[in-house]
């Protein structure tokens, strides 16, 4: 309020006229509070309703001009008394109350803004401490554990339980617990009808259930009020699996869980998923022999990081494919359904292939999902992404050509940014290719926010086309490049049919052309049709 009481203090000396701004006290049935304005400033003796208008109300020093301040804030501007005769305080009303109202509605958007700031920090900064977490913890109790301690600084729950599936008993066993001993939490059936976590591990769908709602007594121990029960999922290409549910209650704050924390949770399962899969890894890992397993493993561990197409049906057909150099890679693609039937496609090649660069690229995925759904701005998310991912970029000398493009079927446009990627295209389906140019430098090369672009789109006919430099920089035994020309060739040839048809098409040429060769870069091909 410092900058409004200068303000009014100004208007104090050149019109010889005390002003003030009162705001509604934070303390149920307190009077309001001074907040700004001219120091010593009389108490009106009654503040006025919104419908009521400016009105002259009594005070210790003289009569007042009383007005309350529009907005959701409760807030009120008196005049008077003044030392010159004649003047017309209803003159000064006019003049400085839509001047106040301006300053605390923008000063209310500040407030909100930095509080949602400070919520989504929180989000990432937890996601990377589990990332941590899952990186260098081998036991999936320890990392499990790990966990939920993280979980319940940020969300406030003061016990907590995740339970992992037992295929041989058909039960949810519990692996860690907060609040209380994860040996006194008993099996659950999977069948078993009145649990919160067996009935969202059956039907894989998140469940916040209050108080008095579905009782069961081997959850008693860890419930108290209201509890969040999440499923801990695995995607793979052919479904999603359910792997466990992590179940979060008895929140410090008293208040009830948010649609913020939900989707906060939703992320964490995910990783939580990632643990078991880890944790599975390892048990496999027993000698020389299941090394090439574990190889094999650890590419469909990276693989079911990707999404299907099936996310973004039906409002828009979507093919991708990547294939990695080495058994895990660092190209990656992810969609994303968002808000009023727009559907985000982004693709991203992290410099370099092999585990690191799998590691940068499993960092990108799970920041980027969180970000996409913060705005559908590509520049403010690929931006985000830039500023979330630029200590790990830094320490390990890499970055990342990406680009993330948002489709609009009812507007008729494609949004886009591209930092550093060379090959984006927009196929119109009646036109020529036209380049969708990599304006901004590579992620984790510079630190501005990448500018966002636009493009008329034809819904259900024009065609997005994005690959990796793998794609093109492919060679043949004779060490010849396949080339950017003829992929463009053989999509503009079969430009009208589905995006899985093209894809495969595709995939045959570069097959065909590196036959007997080695495979040097990681390659990704994306096509999208909304």
């Amino acid at each position: 309020m410092t900058e409004l009481t200068d303000v009014l203090a100004a208007f104090h000396e050149s019109m010889n006229c005390v002003a003030a701004l009162w705001l509604q006290s934070g303390v149920p049935n307190a009077p309001p509070v001074f907040a700004a304005g001219t120091p010593d400033a009389p108490i009106p003796s009654i503040f006025p309703d919104a419908s009521a208008g400016a009105q002259m109300v009594a005070s210790p020093a003289g009569d007042l001009l009383v007005s309350c301040v529009p907005g959701p804030r409760r807030a009120w501007l008196a005049l008077g008394p003044c030392t010159t005769d004649d003047v017309d305080l209803y003159s000064f009303m006019r003049f400085l109350l839509p001047m106040i109202t301006q300053y605390l509605q923008s000063a209310l958007e500040v407030e909100h803004a930095a509080n949602e700031l400070a919520e989504r920090y929180e989000e990432i900064n937890l996601l990377y401490t589990i990332s941590e977490i899952l990186g260098r913890t081998v036991s999936l109790e320890k990392a499990s554990a790990d966990i939920l301690r993280e979980v319940s600084e940020t969300v406030g729950a003061r016990r907590a339980t995740v339970l992992v599936h037992d295929s041989l008993t058909d039960t949810l066993r519990a692996v860690a617990a907060l609040g209380v001993d994860v040996n006194e939490v008993q099996p659950i059936a999977v069948s078993d009808g009145c649990s919160v976590s067996a009935n969202v591990f059956r039907n894989q769908h998140m469940l916040l259930v209050e108080r008095d709602e579905m009782q069961c007594p081997a959850e008693m121990s860890y419930r108290r009020g209201a509890m969040l029960s999440v499923p801990i999922m695995w995607t793979a290409p052919g479904g999603s699996e359910p792997l466990g549910v992590v179940n979060l209650s008895d929140r410090r704050s008293g208040q009830p869980f948010t649609a913020g924390d939900q989707k906060l949770m939703a992320a964490i399962a995910t990783q939580i998923g990632t643990a078991i899969q880890n944790a599975r890894l390892v048990l496999a890992s027993v000698d020389q022999q299941r090394l090439a397993h574990e190889m094999q493993l650890a590419h469909d561990l990276q693989m079911k990081l990707l999404p299907t197409d099936a996310i973004v049906a039906p409002e828009a057909r979507v093919a991708g494919r990547v294939i990695p150099a080495e058994s895990v890679g660092g190209d990656f693609y992810n969609l994303f359904r968002l808000t009023d039937g727009k559907t985000g496609v982004m693709i991203g090649d992290v410099s370099g292939h092999g585990y690191q660069a799998a590691l940068i690229m499993a960092l990108a995925m799970s920041a980027a999902t969180i970000h996409s759904q913060a705005t559908s701005d590509p520049g403010a998310v690929l931006h985000s992404l830039m500023t979330t991912l630029s200590e790990e970029l830094a320490v390990t000398e890499m970055f990342i050509s990406g680009f993330y493009g948002v489709i609009d079927p009812r507007a008729g446009e494609l949004s886009y940014a591209n930092t550093g990627h060379p090959h984006a295209f927009h196929l119109p389906h009646d036109g020529d290719f036209v380049r969708l140019a990599a304006e901004n430098p590579p992620i984790g090369m510079d630190e501005r926010r990448p500018a966002t672009m636009r493009r008329p789109w034809e819904p259900g006919k024009d065609l997005l086309v994005l690959f990796t430099d793998g794609v093109s920089d492919a060679r043949n035994i004779a060490d010849e490049r396949l080339g950017e020309e003829r992929i463009l060739e053989t999509i503009c040839a079969y430009r009208h049919e589905e995006p899985a048809t093209i894809l495969d098409r595709v995939m045959a040429v570069v097959d065909a052309h590196t036959a007997g060769a080695e495979r040097r870069d990681d390659l990704t091909v994306v096509l999208a049709r909304s």
